[in-house]
């Protein structure tokens, strides 16, 4: 148990929180909600007190008045109990739900809203004594301990120097009449509320904020934890790359069985391929069909030709085709002027198949900022493992 929580050092990741409020774990703190309890009945009773003062006087005065009849019918005692409890009722419910509103309001202020029933499963793991004995004695529990003997202890003495320094106004009570008791007894209730409501304060400001640390300290992760939740997401880098180079095997085999419908395949001598296809009737520009570079610029040579598709040599206009121009898209703009040239060349050849001439193969100008040739710098020009297109 010791070697994993001090192999768990790396902080949680937003996955492993989100998952523990899942499960019901989430910073909770007990001396916000006793402040809200005391806070919200204390300013309620100081909000009602005359009228509290006057209900108790009535409710005292019924239940100590005896006449005739209750002597002669001393079952009539028990319907009078029952109508001072219901009176007692319609001002204890509604103040008691108030309150009650008001804790669960500071448990989500701590701890945002979270509904869950997992929390309600039952975990027999729990049961293990000896897991049990171990959190126990853990670092967590200890300073819960700690923390409630110090509050106990701080309520306690604030308590009794209170109740020992109001003992005169008490014994003061018994002289004065009912209403000015209730009212006085009020009084001296709500002070001593009033000391330990800033007391809880005190507690519920260093308990809030260490409740969320304490939190984040037990969804601490290891590496290990960090790697799986990361494989999980992510998937696994092995079959994820198998899943790249089958999508790339199918992208290149589609591109390859559109070879045979190209008009032209312009190429530098082995690096560099692109088959171009133009339909005057349905497109507005030439368009690339397949591209490739190495023994996949081959590949495309030897299909073009197997299906009688013209191949230039245009070692410019192929390196800047192949670095601007994407499979199934239009030529840049700015290789319109060159790529004319190269299918008004297609359009000869397509006149002369007949007569057995064969037109001179066109040299089409490019731009030199498109041609990855020219842009190229001297330092990457001359970087080591760096290929250079042949010409």
């Amino acid at each position: 148990m010791a070697d994993q929580e001090q192999d768990r050092q790396l902080p949680a990741t937003e996955r492993k929180i989100r998952k523990a409020r899942e499960e019901g774990q989430v910073a909770r703190s007990r001396e916000l909600g006793h402040l809200t309890v005391l806070g919200v009945g204390g300013v309620a009773l100081a909000a009602l007190a005359p009228f509290v003062s006057a209900w108790s006087a009535r409710i005292l005065e019924q239940g100590l008045r005896f006449d005739a009849r209750t002597l002669a019918d001393p079952q009539s005692m028990s319907a009078t109990l029952s109508a001072l409890v219901v009176q007692a009722l319609w001002l204890v419910v509604p103040l008691g739900t108030g309150v009650a509103f008001a804790a669960l309001a500071a448990s989500v202020l701590a701890g945002g809203w979270n509904f869950t029933w997992k929390a309600m499963a039952p975990q027999f793991q729990r049961l293990d004594p000896i897991a049990g004995i171990g959190r126990l004695f853990s670092g967590q529990q200890l300073v819960e301990a700690l923390k409630a003997v110090a509050l106990a202890s701080v309520l306690f003495a604030i308590g009794g120097f209170y109740l020992q320094s109001s003992l005169p106004r008490f014994a003061g009570l018994l002289g004065l009449p009912l209403p000015a008791a209730l009212a006085s007894a009020a009084d001296v209730l709500l002070g001593g509320l009033a000391l330990l409501g800033f007391a809880l304060l005190l507690f519920a400001l260093i308990d809030v904020p260490l409740q969320r640390q304490m939190l984040l300290r037990r969804l601490r992760m290891s590496h290990e934890e960090v790697k799986k939740e990361f494989k999980d997401i992510e998937g696994n880098l092995e079959i994820k790359a198998k899943i790249r180079a089958r999508m790339r095997a199918l992208a290149n085999r589609r591109m390859l069985a559109a070879v045979p419908g190209a008009d032209i395949v312009v190429m530098n001598p082995t690096h560099y391929a692109v088959a171009l296809k133009y339909d005057e009737a349905r497109m507005a520009a030439p368009r690339v069909v397949a591209k490739g570079a190495d023994l996949l610029a081959l590949r495309i040579r030897d299909i073009a030709r197997e299906a009688g598709v013209p191949v230039l040599q245009a070692a410019p206009l192929a390196r800047a085709l192949y670095a601007h121009a994407e499979v199934d898209r239009e030529i840049p703009a700015a290789l319109f002027s060159a790529v004319a040239q190269v299918l008004a060349w297609v359009f000869q050849l397509r006149q002369a198949s007949g007569r057995g001439a064969t037109p001179p193969a066109p040299v089409p100008e490019v731009p030199p900022e498109l041609d990855p040739a020219q842009t190229q710098t001297p330092a990457s020009a001359s970087a080591p493992g760096r290929r250079e297109p042949e010409l």
